[in-house]
């Protein structure tokens, strides 16, 4: 993956000390969740380069957006991507694990999102950084929905996207903590291509949800119109 900046229409990304790179998932993420308009507080639960913070400035008013960043060269560079950007002063970094947020943080948020570390098949082949940065040993989905059920204000929502072979057990384990589905998509690269991601939000009252499917190519670089309408505010060939 490329160290160069990654360029948006509205927010650039210096992602050279980062071990995860600018990708499609946390594109689409930052791009499909539902802001309600009168969100005043978000939480990013790993952001990395600061991604899916900065999309969530660039689309909604709200006047806190913090994010938590455990990795150090990567919280230095959201820091650096942050500051970097139109939205510095609505935008907040934490060093810490979710852990140690999730005990000193008295607040609450309006909306809580995050692009989790997963499992990978390639998981040894990866360097120290991008391993903790992928990997569900350091952030289990036990911990991610306990800690956001404690953060997440009673009239809030949460969103992620997980592979969706995890899906089942994802909506299990938050049905425990009395969250509820309220969009699920389900993603796939072409119309002939395995469904590999899931996108899930979630709040505090149940309601029926019927999933939808997202494919994202027609062809090599030949986006489908539904892909487009969802990012064309951010990349800037769309």
């Amino acid at each position: 993956m490329s160290d160069k900046p990654f360029h948006f229409k509205e927010f650039s990304i210096l992602q050279d000390r980062c071990a995860m790179k600018v990708g499609t998932d946390g594109v689409l993420l930052g791009a499909w969740v539902r802001i309600s308009p009168d969100t005043e507080s978000i939480l990013d639960i790993g952001t990395g380069t600061g991604l899916i913070a900065l999309q969530m400035a660039q689309r909604s008013n709200a006047e806190t957006i913090d994010a938590i960043e455990i990795e150090n060269r990567a919280f230095e560079q959201a820091v650096e991507n942050f500051e970097n950007s139109s939205w510095a002063d609505r935008l907040y970094c934490y060093h810490a694990s979710l852990l140690e947020f999730k005990e000193e943080m008295e607040d609450q948020y309006d909306l809580i999102i995050s692009n989790p570390p997963y499992f990978n098949d390639t998981f040894k082949e990866l360097n120290k950084e991008r391993a903790l940065a992928r990997h569900t040993h350091q952030l289990s989905y036990k911990e991610l929905l306990e800690a956001t059920d404690k953060l997440l204000s009673p009239s809030g929502s949460c969103a992620f996207i997980i592979p969706y072979r995890e899906e089942s057990d994802f909506l299990s384990l938050a049905a425990l903590h009395k969250l509820y589905p309220i969009l699920i998509t389900r993603v796939r690269g072409t119309e002939q291509s395995d469904i590999k991601r899931s996108l899930l939000q979630f709040s505090r009252h149940s309601a029926k949800v019927v999933p939808h499917e997202l494919i994202i190519e027609k062809s090599r670089h030949v986006y489908t119109d539904a892909y487009s309408s969802l990012v064309k505010d951010f990349y800037l060939h769309m």
